[in-house]
């Protein structure tokens, strides 16, 4: 039995697991309908673009690109894998790559490096032209869990048996995603979305497209001193909207709105996300 909470943000399947009943979460099909108004976030959202776009511009003027990438893996492979607990740094890393003695147990420094080498491995496949897809997953899931504490738990295939976040069973679980048997069909909903992104983007016509507006210098100043210097383009969408986008949907996404709890809880996941791509504030010297 299906209970529908909001569509955009998916629903829960109440079904029977060892006796007990319990509440999976399944996921709504992408892209999200009504489409997600980024509002406030829109600040920190080019923001996050700037920050790429810095990046990209540095990327272009340095002596050796190979070796900065060489960094930057391993220093994202040492951050992602701390999610789950592994106690390593990357001068650990470092050490067992060259065959030194790292000061923490080697299966933990072992998982970062499987991090790393597969990470390495999905770059070179896209790189090489090869989509981004299931096929892709699984290829980059194998080399994780190559060796190491996860060699065990079927590298390269998806899930056949339900898990869950917090507790010691799904009944009393904080979270417990879909079941088994809807895995496949979450996954290729996933990657048919996929598909349409690169679609869009090699048909030049990429999901967030942005429009050049040109104004006189009096009016520009104006904005500044009015409406404020990261406030100009949404206050400029706000204007045209009416004129553009149907009824229908405001009238969604107000229903949505309505939500309060959920809508907050959607709000500060992407605040996070969109943060973690722009600059951290300098700390104060002393």
């Amino acid at each position: 039995m299906e209970q529908q909470e909001n569509q955009r943000l998916g629903s829960y399947l109440t079904h029977d697991i060892g006796g007990e009943i319990v509440r999976a979460y399944v996921p709504a099909p992408l892209p999200p309908v009504p489409a997600v108004r980024l509002g406030d976030l829109q600040i920190l959202f080019e923001q996050a673009n700037q920050s790429l776009g810095r990046l990209d511009g540095l990327a272009s003027v340095l002596p050796d690109l190979g070796l900065f990438i060489y960094a930057y893996v391993r220093k994202e492979a040492v951050l992602s894998s701390q999610i789950e607990g592994t106690q390593s740094s990357l001068s650990d890393l470092l050490l067992f790559e060259n065959d030194g003695a790292p000061g923490v147990p080697i299966p933990d420094v072992q998982e970062v490096s499987n991090y790393v080498a597969a990470l390495n491995h999905g770059l070179a496949r896209v790189r090489g032209g090869f989509p981004l897809s299931l096929r892709l997953i699984r290829e980059i899931h194998e080399v994780l869990l190559s060796k190491g504490r996860g060699s065990t738990k079927e590298p390269g295939e998806f899930r056949r048996s339900q898990n869950w976040i917090g507790g010691t069973r799904p009944g009393n679980a904080a979270f417990v995603p879909h079941p088994p048997e809807r895995v496949m069909e979450c996954m290729g909903e996933l990657e048919k979305f996929l598909h349409v992104l690169y679609v869009y983007n090699t048909l030049g016509a990429p999901m967030n497209r942005k429009l050049t507006i040109t104004v006189s210098e009096e009016v520009y100043e104006g904005l500044h001193r009015r409406i404020g210097r990261r406030r100009i383009s949404q206050f400029i969408e706000r204007l045209a909207r009416p004129h553009v986008v149907p009824e229908d949907i405001e009238a969604a996404y107000r229903e949505m709105a309505a939500d309060q709890a959920r809508e907050q809880e959607a709000l500060e996941w992407s605040e996070g996300l969109i943060a973690d791509s722009t600059p951290a504030e300098p700390h104060a010297s002393r």
